[in-house]
């Protein structure tokens, strides 16, 4: 309890403070015009009041990744809430800022466009492959989880109700219409309402967590690896760099790189970037953290949470039966509320970013409507695919999970060199994001060596050890991180420094 009561204050000073030295470092300019009042189209390019642009923006980021996230990170003890605290403020916030404020400076440009115009047409051609599929990958996983919770919901009073496939029907008819229509006609509108319904769920449930003894469970943090899995042996029991992966939101993600830009087209003022960006990846790590609190506390301990993780049927079940049973029908309401829309106005506005960085690409222009369905359609077939292949098993489910979490942070660390290259050649403190570049260079390359999904099962064959795996893949990441950083610091850091103009 008493590390989730400092972690939360540390989260919020923070803000205060670390938020304030990112601002001076990136060096805001309040009288500059920005891309909602220069270049306006009435489409994505439209002038909104900050709050209601921070609720957005909060939205899109959180979806279901810092409550599902949480909870997984949870099985690895509270060594989860020090990942969330001090990824949250030394990385996933700057990154968000930094790119969000980027976006502005560049007309609003998406984040494929950013890293090619500042590590140069390679990464470019990459960064737009790789940010489409991303996008894709998380409007798949974000129709087919509140679909679940749903039908969760519904068959807790009738187990043999199956309203599965509506729901997902329905969902995609939502897509459909939040990617194509004026960003102020359905998003700008609704955003605020789920937005607070998310704040309210998170309040309620961790107010009622101290009411009820619950938080007293909630494990202090100790220099221990508590995943059950430790003791067989599991590779994926590992907290590096598997913690690192699996609470992306709620730390850092590289999909909040595609969801920024989107914003950046909205704000008024230079001077809301820290509010908006670096505001929203806090309150999305407050959250992360209260969720893994609940995992811990209410399941009484990591032993609880597995065992409940295989009754309840993931992640899902946990939220829905501790929301309905700490806070009875308003948890339940809360949970529809707050676990089924946030992941679908994330998978909104995925698809909507999907769209863009296409546009942005081909330089073709979005302000018709009949453009807008030019993009989209193929986009929506690729996406349903995706979701039907889902759909067919857990196993397949989780495949698409585990390719979306990868992704999404070897996005978050391509992003941050970006950043970094940005810094160092307009002459500014680079190493604001270098070093969080560096570090997660260090979990994704290693996660890709030894992760069952990409490389691992390949190099245990190899190895004949998964433990030689483990270590062969973090001496990997390790190499590859020092050899970058090599490289930039004199590269780009010393010998590009001030030979481009802000």
């Amino acid at each position: 309890m008493i590390t989730f009561i400092l972690s939360t204050i540390a989260l919020i000073l923070g803000y205060v403070i670390y938020g304030t030295v990112t601002e001076k470092v990136f060096g805001i300019k309040p009288d500059r015009k920005t891309p909602a009042v220069a270049i306006a189209d009435g489409v994505d390019f439209v002038e909104m009041d900050w709050k209601k642009v921070l609720l957005i923006q909060f939205l899109n980021i959180a979806g279901t990744g810092p409550i599902f996230g949480a909870i997984a990170g949870a099985m690895f003890g509270p060594a989860a809430f020090m990942w969330i605290v001090f990824g949250c403020i030394f990385a996933g916030a700057v990154h968000d800022f930094t790119v969000g404020m980027l976006s502005i400076r560049n007309d609003g440009a998406s984040i494929a466009e950013l890293v090619g115009k500042y590590l140069g047409k390679t990464p470019l051609y990459i960064m737009r492959v790789f940010s489409v599929v991303l996008l894709i990958f998380v409007g798949a996983v974000f129709v087919t989880t509140p679909a679940q919770v749903i039908n969760t919901l519904v068959r807790m009073n009738n187990p043999e109700a199956n309203v599965y496939t509506i729901c997902l029907v329905i969902i995609i008819a939502y897509y459909i219409l939040a990617t194509i229509l004026p960003i102020d006609k359905l998003i700008g509108k609704i955003y605020p309402i789920f937005g607070a319904a998310l704040i309210i769920m998170g309040v309620g449930i961790i107010i009622t967590m101290f009411a009820t003894g619950k938080m007293s469970q909630v494990p202090e943090f100790a220099f221990q690896n508590l995943n059950p899995g430790r003791a067989q042996g599991t590779i994926l029991s590992h907290v590096f760099p598997f913690l690192f992966i699996s609470i992306a939101c709620g730390a850092i993600s590289g999909f909040h790189a595609t969801q920024s830009p989107l914003m950046a087209r909205c704000l008024k003022s230079e001077k809301e970037g820290k509010k908006v960006f670096y505001g929203a990846m806090i309150l999305e790590g407050i959250i992360a953290m209260i969720w893994a609190a609940v995992a811990l506390g209410y399941w009484n301990g990591v032993p609880g949470l597995a065992d409940a993780m295989k009754k309840l049927g993931g992640a899902a079940g946990i939220v829905t039966t501790s929301s309905t049973e700490l806070m009875g029908w308003i948890g339940g309401v809360l949970a529809v509320l707050g676990v089924v829309a946030c992941p679908i106005t994330s998978g909104d506005t995925a698809f909507r970013s999907a769209r863009l960085t296409i546009a942005d690409s081909m330089k073709y222009d979005q302000k018709p409507l009949k453009n807008r369905f030019v993009i989209a359609i193929p986009l929506f077939a690729i996406g349903i695919a995706l979701v039907l292949f889902a759909i067919k098993s857990a196993a397949n489910f989780n495949i698409l999970w585990r390719y979306f979490a990868w992704t999404n942070q070897t996005l978050a660390t391509i992003a941050l060199w970006a950043v970094s290259a940005y810094l160092a050649k307009t002459g500014k403190f680079y190493w604001l994001t270098l070093i969080p570049a560096t570090f997660m260079t260090v979990v994704v390359t290693s996660y890709f060596f030894t992760a069952n999904e990409c490389l691992g099962p390949t190099l245990t064959k190899v190895t004949g050890s998964s433990d030689v795996t483990y270590t062969v893949g973090i001496v990997i990441g390790l190499v590859l991180a020092v050899v970058l950083f090599a490289l930039f610091v004199p590269l780009i850091g010393i010998k590009q420094k001030n030979t481009l103009k802000d």
